[in-house]
């Protein structure tokens, strides 16, 4: 929390708003995923890490919990990419970054596969498709609009979907997809 309060109002890594509520907000939310680690893949990757969240939270979690798991976090802003390097390094974490478009990195094979307030389920799905191995998952946190988000996704994939009410709000869901194909 004390990196992500100095390289905020700088780059900008979460809203001058949320600093106050890190711990909730952000630190919480990002933590629940760590339920999700497997104990049969080593490839897991985070797109649009932004501000290490989740990816970075995971990864610390992970030292003690699931060692074996490889982070790779994918950020377009070579701004947050240098800030997510800077949390690696310093945490000594498993993590490598990534700085580009999801879409136009070379598939990187995960078991796993998170993202947090990146963009609609449809799309982070696209983006999943490329990176993701066969029977690998999908974990993504989602608002209240979760529903109709995997209505909307159904109509150009085929995947299975569970969902886990957010420890963070009742109204969220974290979803765990699996068995991702294209329509």
């Amino acid at each position: 929390m004390a990196l992500l309060r100095k390289w905020s109002p700088i780059i900008n890594l979460v809203s001058r708003n949320d600093l106050e509520h890190l711990e909730k907000r952000h630190i919480e939310d990002s933590l629940q995923l760590a339920a999700f680690f497997p104990n049969d893949t080593v490839n897991w990757i985070d797109i649009g890490s932004g501000g290490g969240l989740p990816g970075i939270v995971l990864a610390i979690a992970a030292r003690s919990i699931a060692p074996q798991l490889q982070f790779q976090l994918i950020e377009s802003d070579n701004r947050k990419a240098t800030f997510l390097r800077t949390a690696a390094r310093t945490f000594d974490l498993n993590v490598k970054v990534h700085t580009g478009r999801v879409e136009d990195i070379d598939p990187l094979k995960a078991g796993v596969i998170s993202a947090r307030a990146l963009g609609s389920l449809d799309m982070l799905l696209s983006y999943a498709n490329r990176h993701l191995v066969q029977n690998g998952q999908c974990v993504f946190l989602k608002g209240q609009s979760h529903e109709t988000e995997i209505s909307n996704a159904k109509r150009n994939w085929t995947f299975n979907v569970r969902r886990y009410v957010s420890c963070t709000d009742d109204a969220a869901r974290v979803l765990l997809i699996s068995d991702l194909q294209h329509a």
